[in-house]
C-alpha cells in the first residue's frame, strides 16, 4: 500500500499521504483500513528519527489530527530524551514552537479558531521548560511579558503559559521531577515573579477585554498560593481585586483569588490587611446576597453560575476562619461582621449539596474541635495556651486564671453558632453503617442492598463533631434532642427522614455522657420511642421507628448492662420484629440482638431480681417460637449470639445443659439423616437433603465461632460422622465431573455438594482456631483428618480441590507452631505439587488457591522452618519459584504475602546452616526479581516491603556473613575483592540494562546511595523514591503508595488520640471484656 511509504523516513515525508493515514485512523475507512493505518502510525511513533520530520508536518498540514499525531511523537522525545539532543535542534525545536504559538495567537480569528492547537503547543512548551529554563533560558520570562504587551490576544495566551507553568511546578510536580529540580524552578519563579505581577495588575486596571481579565483572574488564582506575600499586601492587587468582586460576570473567579489569599498562613504580620480585607468583603457580600436570603432554596433554583458561587461562598468563609478568626475575635467591631459571617456559612451549610456540605462539615469539625480542645485541656494551661494561638510564658496563677476567663469569653462569643451546629448536626446526620433500613427513589422502605462509602465517611466526620459539641454544653445538646423528639410525638414535625437523623444523631453520641446524665436521657428516649411505636399505624412507618429503635438501643451498652428491666424489654421487643416480615427489619433486629449480646452476655445467665430462672433458659425454651419466621442465615446469626451468652456462664455442667438444649433441633435432624443413610447411602444424594446437611453444618460453625474451645462436647458428637459425609460427597463429585466433563463442575447438583465439603472445613477451621490451645485438641482432630481430607485434595480433579483444605492446615500450624513438624512432608506432599501445578499456568485461574496457598506457605515457613531446611533441592527450588510468582502477581494481596514470606525465608536461613548455600543459589535471582517489580508501576503497593528486601539484601552483603563468593566463578574469570564489590558492579549493570535513558553516572549514584543508606531506613527508602522518578517510569501518575507507610503510622497517633476522649470510638466498638458481672 501506497501509505507504506511513510515507514521510510530517509526523505521528507508526503504530508497529504500521512493526512489520509491520519484520517483512515480515525475513521473514515474500513475495519480493515483503520488497523493498518494504526500499525504504521504505531511503526512511525516508534523510529527515534521520527521526531525530526514534525516541524515540516506542521508546516504543511491543514489536519488537526496530524497536528496532535505529530505533537505527541515530539511529547515523548521531550519527556525521555530532550537532554540527550544536540543543541541545535534542541534550540531549533524551542525557537520554531515560540514563533507558532505567537503567530497564532497575535490575532483574534486565528487564535479562537485554532484554540485547541495553540493549547496542545503550549503544553509542549511548558514540558520544554521543565528541562531548560531557568540554565539555558534565562530570558523566557522577560520575554514573554514584552510579548504580552504586543497585543491582547497574545497577552490572553501568555496568561495561559503561565498558569500551566505554575501548575506544573507546583502542584503536579511530587513525583514527576527531582525534589532539586523542583526547587529550582520555584526559586526561578519566585525571582521573576515582578514582571507577570505588573503585567496582571496593568491588565485588571486597563483592559476592557472580557476574555482577558477572565484569563488574567484564573493565572492570578494559580499563582497566589506560592508568589511572595508583599505583591499581594503591598500593592493594590487586594484592592483591585475587590472592586472587581461585584461585577457578575469575574464574581466566580475574583472569589477563588479571594479564598487563595484567605487560604495564606503566615504568622500575623498582615492582619490589618486581613481585617481590613474581610470587612470590605461582608459590605459587597450583603448588596450581591442579602443577609435574609434563604440560601438552600436559592441554591435549588439557582442558574449553575449562581450555585458555583455559593460553593466559593463556602470555600471562602471556611478558609478564611481557618487560620484568620483570632484576628476578627480579638477587636470589638469585628464581631458583628464575623458572626454574620457564620450565620451565612450556617445556611450555606443546609444546602442540599454533598460536595457543598463536605467544605462546610470540614470546617466546622476543625473550629468545634479547637474549642473542645482548649475547654478538655482547662487543667493544662500551656496546652491551652498553645491553642489560643497565645505566647507560652512562665505560668503565674493569675495567668491561669486570665486562660480560664478567655476561655469562657471564647466560648461565650460562640455559643449561640455552636447551638444552631447542633441543630444542624441533628437536621443533617449520615446514616451509620448498622442501619439496614432505607427509603428508595420511589418513596418506599426497602432492605439496603449497597454501603455507601461517601456516606460512611461523612456520618464519620459528622459524628466526631456532634460529641464534641456535646461534651461543650450536654444540657444544649439533649434539651435540642429531647425537643425534636417531642415534635416527631406530637406528629408537627413527623417524617421519615426527620425522625432517622434524629436517632442517627442520638445513637452516634453514646459515651460521650456521664452516666448518670446518660441513663436520665436514654430513659426518656427509649420510652418515647417506644410509644411512638404504639401509636403510629402502617407498616413502613412501623419499619422505620423499628429501625431507629434498634439503632439506639445497639449504641448504648453500658445503659442496657445497668438497667435489667430495659434490657429484658428491649430483648423481648427484637424478638417481636423478629417476626415483623418487612424487608430488612429481621436482619437488623438479629444484628441489634447480636450486638447486645456481646456486650452484655453475663446479665442472659444469672438469675435477675424478681426472675425465676436466667433468661438464657427462658429463651432455649421458646426457641423453636422464636426462630419460626427467620431465614436460614438469620437464624445462624441467633444461634451465634446464644452461643455468646452460654459462653459466660462459669458452671461446666450447666454450660453443657445449655449447649444441648441450644442444639437440640439440628441433632435431632441430623442423627435422622445419619440413620437413614446408614440403611441405604442413595438417601444423602438428595437434593434437599444436602440443603439440610449444609444448614445444620452452618448452624454449627456459628455456636463454634461464639462458643471456642466450649464446643468440644458439640463437635466430638458429629465429627466421624461428618468426614464420611465429606468423603462421600467427594467421590460423588469426582464421579460427576469424570463423567459429565469440565462442566459438570458449574451444574447446581456440584455446587451444592462442595458447599458441603467447604461448610464441614470450615466448621473445622473455625473450632481448632477459636479454641484455647490445647494440645489434645489437635492430637484429637487432626490425625482422622488426614486422608479423608488431604489424601482427598491430592486425589481429586484439580476444579473439585477446595481451596478451604490449605486455609484450614494453614490455620492448625498457626495454632500448633512446632508441634506440625512432623506432618509437614505429609501435607507437603499432597498440596505443593498439585497446587503450584494449577496456579503457575497463568495469574488468573483459581484466585482462592493462590491466595490460601501462600498463607499455608507463610506458616509453614513461620512455625515449622526445620521441615523447609529438610526438603531436598528441587522442592526448595519449588518453594522459592512460587514465591517469586507470588511478588510477581498484580492482586495486590496475594503479592503482599509472597513478599513477607520473603522476608520471613531470608531471615530464617541467614540464622541458619545453610546460609551461604542459600543465599548462593538464590541473592542474585531475587535481588533481580525484586528491581523488576519495584520498576513496574503495577507494583507500587508493594513499595514498603520491596524496600525491607533490598535492604535485607544490602544488609547481609555487607555484614561479612557470607563467606562463599556469590559469582559463579566459572563464567565470572575476574575475582572480586568481596561480595559487596560484586554486588555493586552487577547491580549497576542490571539497571543500567532496564534503564537505557539514564546515565551511567547517575545509576553509579543511585546504587551507591544504596549501600551507603543501608542501615537508615527512611533514607534508603526515599533515595529509592527518587530513583523511581528520575528512571521517569512512575512519572506522570498518582504515586501515593509510595508514601502508604507514612500515612499507616499517623492513622495509628490519630486512634490513640481518639481513645482518649469519652465517646469518640463508641463504646459498642471498644473491645471490653464485659463489664457487666
Amino acid at each position: 500500500m501506497a501509505a507504506d511509504r511513510l515507514r521510510d523516513l530517509s526523505q521528507p515525508i508526503d504530508v497529504s499521504l500521512l493526512d489520509a493515514t491520519v484520517a483512515a485512523f480515525y475513521g473514515t475507512g474500513s475495519k480493515e483500513e483503520r488497523a493498518h493505518a494504526d500499525q504504521i502510525l504505531r511503526d512511525m511513533q516508534n523510529n527515534p528519527d521520527m521526531w525530526l520530520q514534525v516541524v515540516h508536518i506542521l508546516r504543511h498540514t491543514k489536519s488537526l489530527n496530524t497536528k496532535f499525531f505529530a505533537l505527541q511523537v515530539l511529547e515523548g522525545v521531550i519527556k525521555y530524551r530532550w537532554n540527550a539532543l544536540p543543541v541545535e535542534q534542541r534550540d531549533g525545536m524551542k525557537n520554531y514552537i515560540s514563533e507558532v504559538i505567537v503567530q497564532l495567537s497575535s490575532n483574534e480569528a486565528s487564535f479562537r479558531s485554532e484554540r485547541l492547537y495553540v493549547n496542545k503547543l503550549n503544553i509542549i512548551l511548558v514540558q520544554i521548560l521543565k528541562h531548560d529554563w531557568p540554565s539555558r533560558w534565562r530570558s523566557f520570562i522577560p520575554d514573554l511579558v514584552a510579548a504580552a504587551k504586543t497585543s491582547e490576544t497574545i497577552c490572553e495566551n501568555c496568561m495561559a503559559i503561565l498558569k500551566l507553568l505554575s501548575e506544573e511546578v507546583f502542584d503536579f510536580s511530587r513525583g514527576e521531577m527531582t525534589q532539586q529540580k523542583i526547587k529550582e524552578l520555584k526559586q526561578s519563579l519566585n525571582s521573576e515573579f515582578q514582571l507577570i505581577h505588573e503585567l496582571c495588575l496593568y491588565v485588571l486596571s486597563a483592559s476592557q477585554r472580557p476574555e482577558l481579565i477572565r484569563a488574567t483572574l484564573s493565572t492570578l488564582h494559580a499563582f497566589l498560593s506560592w508568589i511572595p506575600l508583599g505583591y499581594i499586601f503591598e500593592s493594590p492587587l487586594l484592592e483591585t481585586l475587590l472592586k472587581i468582586f461585584p461585577a457578575p460576570s469575574y464574581r466566580n473567579l475574583t472569589l477563588q483569588c479571594l479564598t487563595e489569599v484567605a487560604a495564606l498562613n503566615f504568622g500575623d504580620y498582615y492582619d490589618v490587611q486581613y481585617v481590613k480585607m474581610y470587612s470590605i468583603f461582608m459590605v459587597q457580600l450583603q448588596a450581591i446576597l442579602p443577609p435574609t436570603t434563604k440560601i438552600p432554596e436559592a441554591y435549588g433554583h439557582g442558574s449553575s453560575e449562581e450555585q458555583a458561587f455559593i460553593q466559593n461562598l463556602a470555600l471562602f468563609f471556611t478558609s478564611f476562619y481557618k487560620f484568620h478568626i483570632r484576628v476578627l475575635e480579638t477587636l470589638q467591631e469585628n464581631i458583628s461582621a464575623l458572626l454574620m459571617g457564620l450565620e451565612y456559612l450556617i445556611n450555606i451549610s443546609y444546602v442540599d449539596d454533598t460536595e457543598v456540605f463536605k467544605v462546610c462539615l470540614d470546617y466546622w469539625n476543625s473550629l468545634v474541635l479547637e474549642l473542645f480542645d482548649a475547654h478538655h485541656n482547662i487543667d493544662n494551661p500551656a496546652v491551652t495556651a498553645r491553642l489560643m494561638g497565645l505566647q507560652p510564658m512562665p505560668m503565674l496563677p493569675v495567668m491561669v486564671d486570665g486562660l480560664g476567663t478567655q476561655l469562657m469569653q471564647r466560648r461565650q462569643l460562640y455559643a449561640g453558632t455552636m447551638s444552631k451546629l447542633r441543630m444542624l448536626m441533628i437536621c443533617r446526620m449520615a446514616k451509620p453503617e448498622e442501619v439496614l433500613i432505607v427509603e428508595d427513589e420511589n418513596g418506599n422502605i426497602v432492605r439496603e442492598t449497597m454501603k455507601d462509602n461517601d456516606v460512611l465517611v461523612q456520618y464519620k466526620i459528622m459524628r466526631e463533631t456532634l460529641i464534641y459539641l456535646s461534651h461543650l454544653d450536654h444540657e444544649d445538646t439533649e434539651k435540642q434532642m429531647l425537643k425534636k423528639l417531642s415534635k416527631q410525638l406530637s406528629g408537627e414535625d413527623w417524617t421519615w427522614n426527620n425522625l432517622n437523623t434524629l436517632c442517627w444523631a442520638i445513637g452516634s453520641i453514646s459515651g460521650s455522657m456521664m452516666e448518670e446524665q446518660e441513663n436520665r436521657f436514654l430513659v426518656m428516649v427509649i420510652r418515647d420511642l417506644l410509644n411512638l411505636c404504639e401509636i403510629t399505624k402502617g407498616k413502613d412507618n412501623k419499619a422505620v421507628i423499628a429501625s431507629n429503635i434498634m439503632y439506639v438501643v445497639g449504641q448504648y451498652p453500658r445503659f442496657l448492662r445497668a438497667h435489667w428491666k430495659f434490657l429484658k424489654t428491649v430483648v423481648n421487643k427484637l424478638f417481636e420484629f423478629m417476626h415483623e416480615t418487612h424487608p430488612g427489619v429481621q436482619d437488623m433486629a438479629c444484628d441489634t440482638f447480636l450486638k447486645i449480646v456481646q456486650k452484655c452476655k453475663r446479665k442472659f445467665v444469672i438469675v435477675q431480681v424478681g426472675e425465676s430462672e436466667p433468661f438464657v433458659s427462658e429463651l432455649l425454651s421458646g426457641l423453636a417460637t422464636t426462630v419460626a419466621d427467620l431465614e436460614p442465615h438469620q437464624i445462624h446469626m441467633f444461634y451465634e449470639a446464644v452461643g455468646h451468652m452460654i459462653h459466660a456462664e462459669s458452671d461446666p455442667q450447666k454450660r453443657d445443659e445449655y449447649l444441648q438444649r441450644l442444639m437440640e433441633l439440628p441433632n435431632q435432624k441430623w442423627v435422622e439423616i445419619i440413620g437413614q443413610a446408614r440403611q441405604s447411602v442413595d438417601f444423602l444424594k438428595d437434593q434437599e437433603v444436602i440443603r439440610t446437611v449444609l444448614n445444620i453444618l452452618q448452624t454449627n460453625t456459628s455456636v463454634a465461632s461464639s462458643l471456642g474451645t466450649y464446643f468440644l462436647s458439640q463437635i466430638s458428637l458429629i465429627f466421624l460422622d461428618m468426614l464420611n459425609v465429606y468423603r462421600m460427597y467427594s467421590e460423588l463429585i469426582s464421579s460427576s465431573i469424570a463423567e459429565g466433563g469440565p462442566f459438570a463442575s458449574k451444574t447446581s447438583y456440584v455446587k451444592l455438594l462442595r458447599s458441603v465439603k467447604r461448610e464441614t472445613l470450615k466448621l473445622i477451621e473455625t473450632f481448632l482456631d477459636k479454641a484455647e490451645d490445647q494440645p489434645q485438641i489437635g492430637k484429637q482432630f487432626v490425625p482422622p483428618m488426614m486422608d479423608p481430607v488431604l489424601g482427598d485434595y491430592a486425589r481429586n480433579l484439580p476444579d473439585a480441590r477446595e481451596s478451604e483444605v490449605l486455609s484450614l492446615f494453614a490455620t492448625i500450624i498457626n495454632k500448633y507452631k512446632a508441634a506440625m513438624i512432623d506432618d509437614v512432608p505429609r501435607i507437603f506432599e499432597a498440596v505443593f505439587q498439585c497446587t503450584l501445578e494449577m496456579i503457575t499456568k497463568n495469574f488468573e485461574d483459581y484466585p482462592e488457591h493462590r491466595i490460601k496457598f501462600f498463607s499455608l506457605l507463610r506458616a509453614i515457613a513461620t512455625h515449622c522452618f526445620p521441615a523447609l531446611i529438610r526438603l531436598s533441592s528441587q522442592q526448595l527450588k519449588l518453594v522459592m519459584d512460587s514465591i517469586i510468582w507470588a511478588f510477581r502477581h498484580t492482586e495486590r494481596n496475594i503479592a503482599e504475602t509472597g513478599l513477607n514470606l520473603l522476608l520471613e525465608m531470608l531471615k530464617n536461613f541467614q540464622a541458619s546452616e545453610f546460609c551461604n548455600q542459600f543465599y548462593q543459589t538464590y541473592y542474585l535471582t531475587i535481588e533481580q526479581e525484586i528491581f523488576a517489580v519495584l520498576t513496574d508501576t503495577f507494583h507500587k503497593p508493594g513499595f514498603k516491603l520491596h524496600v525491607l528486601v533490598l535492604q535485607h539484601l544490602f544488609c547481609l552483603v555487607e555484614s561479612g556473613l557470607l563467606t562463599e563468593p556469590l559469582w559463579d566463578s566459572a563464567t565470572v574469570p575476574y575475582t572480586y575483592p568481596n561480595n559487596g564489590m560484586f554486588v555493586r558492579e552487577y547491580t549497576i549493570k542490571l539497571l543500567s540494562t532496564s534503564f537505557p535513558n539514564m546515565t551511567a553516572v547517575e545509576v553509579t549514584q543511585f546504587v551507591n546511595g544504596l549501600f551507603e543508606s543501608r542501615n537508615d531506613l527512611s533514607t534508603f527508602k526515599n533515595h529509592i523514591r527518587d530513583f523511581l522518578v528520575q528512571s521517569k517510569e512512575f512519572s506522570a501518575q498518582d504515586n501515593k503508595d509510595l508514601y502508604a507507610e507514612e500515612a499507616a503510622a499517623q492513622r495509628e497517633r490519630e486512634r490513640q488520640r481518639m481513645l482518649s476522649i469519652p465517646g469518640l470510638i463508641a463504646p459498642i466498638e471498644i473491645q471490653d471484656e464485659m463489664l457487666d458481672s
